[in-house]
């Protein structure tokens, strides 16, 4: 049975001039771009969640999404035809990955023991998929945020026999993950976070936090899974303050705790701009201290104060994103993670491809723009001579530690006043707009 019938497999790259809605316009798989594939480059990854079991849900609405593959005798047998659709889904988008938590891509049962025996069922259906198309699992987690024992949260939970589940939940999960070969393991703290200090220890929850993560890295090495372990920052939502609120107090925490050789970040547009920062901003962060991993793409609404979780269609974010992204070198094992979802009132399935597709050929966008703007350097020479200084005599003899408050006061009674230099920040606007075309 073919759930998505009116698409080509695979959909075809058609070029910037193209009109059919089922095309790519700019992304091209093989296309090389300063000697990688845009594959490679991208390494896009289909999120199980919103794209195959989100309801189309809000607040103040019930389901909209009617999915054909979500119909069946058992929650089980639901999950054996949803993994049918995701694999087909994501074989005629032409990609090498998709991504999953435990609870979406198999139902939790009645007990743990059932709950375990359901994710081992569906994994080994998983591994025949990849096996049989080529498509692999860039990463995994576990949902420590819906069932109402994580209330009040999962490794922070006041409760140890709450965070004894988790534990037992997470270790299920890396070993699935283990098993699909998947090169990554995400932990979003959900409700790791508290709705108020009045009655809350934060200082312990965050010790059993980090508790929680070293016993984590324990397992993974007794099992020999080698993926990179990535957190994934967001100030709030559900929880009104959470402790992985941004990629700074990511690093921070890490850095504390001594985990920061083991945890890379997962940056989220949306979760960035939630924090009150833009999206390259908190890439920019997480790169600078050498622990960008991941990327989460999508985008919120601005005139909206939540988690929207839209697919990613503007051409800045991507550009200002892929300029993190290749500067940096690429992101190793990581990818671009498409952690959206299609409005509430684009209910045909149809439309899923045309929210990945438009998301895919503005990254793809926006790789093109980055590496140009890279090869031609018109942003790089002006950042060189803006921070030219540090290359002399002076600023070389700081930067060795040869200098002092005394020496520097000296220095300035003999040299005088700094002469101030424009930042030409409306220049560089412009510039990078020259190049979107």
């Amino acid at each position: 049975m073919s759930y998505f019938p009116e698409v080509q497999d695979p959909v075809p790259c058609e070029g910037p001039d193209s009109r059919n809605p089922l095309a790519f316009k700019y992304y091209n798989a093989s296309q090389l771009v300063a000697g990688k594939s845009m594959a490679d480059h991208l390494r896009f990854a289909v999120a199980y969640w919103h794209t195959f079991k989100g309801p189309g849900t809000d607040i103040f609405g019930s389901a909209t999404f009617e999915r054909p593959w979500n119909t069946g005798a058992t929650p089980l047998e639901i999950a054996e035809k949803t993994l049918d659709a995701a694999f087909e889904f994501v074989h005629k988008l032409g990609l090498q990955y998709y991504c999953f938590h435990d609870r979406d891509i198999a139902p939790e049962g009645e007990t743990f023991a059932e709950s375990c025996d359901n994710l081992d069922h569906i994994i080994a259906l998983a591994a025949e998929k990849q096996a049989a198309t080529g498509i692999k699992l860039l990463w995994g987690t576990a949902n420590l945020f819906s069932n109402p024992r994580y209330a009040h949260g999962a490794a922070t939970s006041p409760d140890a026999h709450v965070f004894a589940y988790a534990a037992g939940q997470v270790q299920h999960a890396i070993a699935a993950t283990h098993r699909l070969g998947g090169e990554n393991y995400v932990f979003w703290g959900g409700r790791e976070g508290y709705e108020t200090l009045l009655n809350t220890d934060l200082k312990a929850e965050q010790d059993h936090l980090a508790r929680f993560l070293h016993l984590a890295v324990d397992y993974a090495k007794s099992i020999g899974f080698t993926g990179q372990f990535l957190i994934e920052p967001k100030p709030c939502e559900p929880m009104k303050h959470q402790y992985d609120s941004d990629a700074a107090a990511c690093l921070n925490f890490l850095r504390s705790y001594d985990l920061m050789d083991q945890f890379k970040l997962n940056i989220e547009c949306n979760h960035a701009t939630l924090a009150g920062h833009t999206f390259q901003h908190d890439l920019s962060v997480a790169s600078a201290a050498g622990r960008l991993g991941s990327v989460d793409a999508n985008r919120g609404d601005m005139l909206l104060g939540w988690d929207t979780d839209q697919f990613p269609t503007d051409i800045y974010d991507a550009v200002y994103a892929m300029l993190v992204i290749l500067r940096q070198g690429g992101l190793g094992s990581g990818g671009l993670n498409f952690d959206a979802k299609p409005r509430r009132g684009s209910f045909d399935t149809v439309d899923l491809f045309h929210a990945h597709i438009g998301a895919m050929d503005t990254f793809a966008h926006g790789l093109l723009i980055a590496q140009a703007l890279i090869d031609e350097r018109p942003l790089d020479d002006e950042i060189d001579e803006r921070y030219s200084s540090w290359n002399d005599e002076l600023g070389q003899s700081i930067l060795a530690g040869n200098e002092s408050f005394d020496s520097l006061e000296a220095w300035i009674r003999e040299h005088g006043e700094a002469t101030p230099r424009s930042g030409r920040q409306e220049l560089l606007e412009n510039i990078v707009n020259t190049y979107i075309r």
